[in-house]
């Protein structure tokens, strides 16, 4: 009875119920929208998604062909539009859905794309920097290089239009190697807008062709395209309960050319290019370095007044850096749940960059014993913050820890310590040690049909 009891009041926490065999206690997750109060994506017309949708507009896609029809009104195309249909649309996701496949639903390799007499040896051995030096490259084979990449993205990339829900049947639905581009026209609002995405595992979203860049570092990098779910130019968007993850194309298993880790990866979920409006609640990070960018550059000043984004009871395990890293945007981080332990390139969690405004409360780190907290802020061109309530389990420290005040020991200038607001969309906002019991059971799909 004790542990059912501690269950049920974990589970009124999180505020997800908790499935049982029962008809009368699962949930339509296509018809739910977002809670009033639930971040920065209540604000304004809150977000539907496709609740209102007709059963003609309601569909079950288990493929990549199927999903593309789906979002363009039933319309099979072998490519997703570049203009994804408005109308309000549920999108169950049944199964795994890859992208990298062709028409047939047949898998694809990287090898698969090669365009215009394109090789990885071909490359490696023609921009080596110990034979073409430290110049970009450039000539047919980079050339080829970009078709190749080109040949990728007409398959990977997946437009997203307004007022639509795509969600997971059940907890195993998976989307693998997709780039889910949900963006807008600049300058033009509410052009894409109304948006949820729950209870998926977005896994794998690579890039076969990074771009090599012989003078990012000291030794050059590989860069990468390609994020599991891109925003741009959207406003009032739900992500939730959702998990993202490398797994078969893991960095640690990956080569090193040209002395670099050959990078296939870039974001997670980023949100950049004046999105706005944006709660990503009760979701799983794992295993991956670049997790969130929030705001694209330092001289985007299109993005001010914009990149309002809400992150709560989200688990971050084994990432690297960027959870998130912070542009302009009033960004509220609460009740979210840091595992830092057995993460050898961990850089930082909280970015603080141009013009941010990051406002964080009540999250929970667990680190190794040698973890030093001032590691959780890495300052990119940013002035302050507000941090409060900060737990850190593992080091010797006396919590809650002043993570800027440890931070301004040790760097300069110094970070202030006032964001210049305080939010009020602070849905669900509990005591960090909360965090603890909830997040490691509730974040990620949900067993909910």
């Amino acid at each position: 009875m004790r542990a059912n009891g501690l269950l049920r009041a974990a589970c009124l926490l999180a505020a997800v119920g908790c499935a049982t065999a029962n008809a009368h206690d699962r949930k339509d997750l296509g018809r739910e929208t977002l809670p009033a109060g639930n971040g920065w994506a209540a604000s304004g017309a809150g977000v539907t998604g496709g609740a209102a949708a007709v059963p003609e507009q309601v569909y079950v896609v288990t493929n990549r062909s199927e999903l593309i029809a789906a979002l363009n009104n039933g319309v099979a195309s072998s490519t997703s539009p570049a203009n994804p249909s408005n109308e309000p649309k549920i999108i169950y996701v049944k199964g795994t859905i890859d992208a990298n496949v062709d028409d047939a639903n047949e898998p694809l390799s990287c090898a698969d794309y090669y365009r215009d007499g394109y090789t990885l040896e071909d490359f490696l051995a023609t921009y080596d920097p110990a034979v073409w030096g430290r110049a970009n490259p450039s000539g047919p084979l980079e050339s080829a290089r970009a078709a190749s990449a080109a040949a990728q993205q007409l398959r990977v990339r997946i437009r997203v239009g307004s007022n639509t829900t795509i969600v997971g049947l059940g907890n195993e639905a998976a989307i693998l190697g997709a780039w889910m581009d949900i963006r807008g026209t600049a300058g033009v609002a509410n052009s894409r807008t109304n948006i949820i995405i729950r209870n998926i595992t977005f896994q794998d979203t690579y890039d076969c062709f990074p771009q090599w860049s012989p003078t990012d570092g000291a030794l050059g990098a590989w860069n990468a395209l390609y994020d599991s779910i891109s925003l741009r130019d959207s406003n009032n968007v739900w992500i939730d309960h959702n998990t993202f993850e490398d797994k078969a194309t893991a960095d640690s298993d990956a080569p090193n050319y040209f002395g670099v880790l050959y990078q296939q990866h870039d974001g997670a979920l980023d949100i950049t290019n004046a999105s706005d409006l944006v709660t990503v609640s009760w979701n799983r990070f794992r295993n991956h370095d670049k997790v969130m960018l929030i705001g694209s550059s330092d001289s985007a000043t299109a993005d001010r007044g914009k990149l309002r984004v809400t992150l709560h009871h989200n688990h971050f395990e084994l990432v690297g850096q960027r959870v998130p890293r912070v542009r302009f945007g009033q960004v509220h981080i609460y009740n979210n749940y840091y595992d830092v332990r057995n993460t050898p390139k961990y850089q930082y969690s909280w970015g603080v960059g141009i013009e941010s405004a990051i406002y964080a409360e009540e999250n929970f780190f667990v680190a190794p014993g040698d973890f030093t907290p001032e590691r959780v802020l890495a300052r990119f061109n940013g002035t302050a913050l507000s941090a409060s309530g900060t737990l850190l389990i593992g080091p010797p420290v006396s919590n809650p820890v002043d993570v800027i005040a440890v931070w301004n020991a040790s760097n300069d200038p110094d970070l202030g310590a006032d964001a210049g607001w305080v939010p009020t969309l602070n849905y669900q906002l509990s005591p960090a040690w909360t965090t603890a019991l909830t997040v490691p059971l509730f974040a990620g799909p949900m067993f909910i049909e």
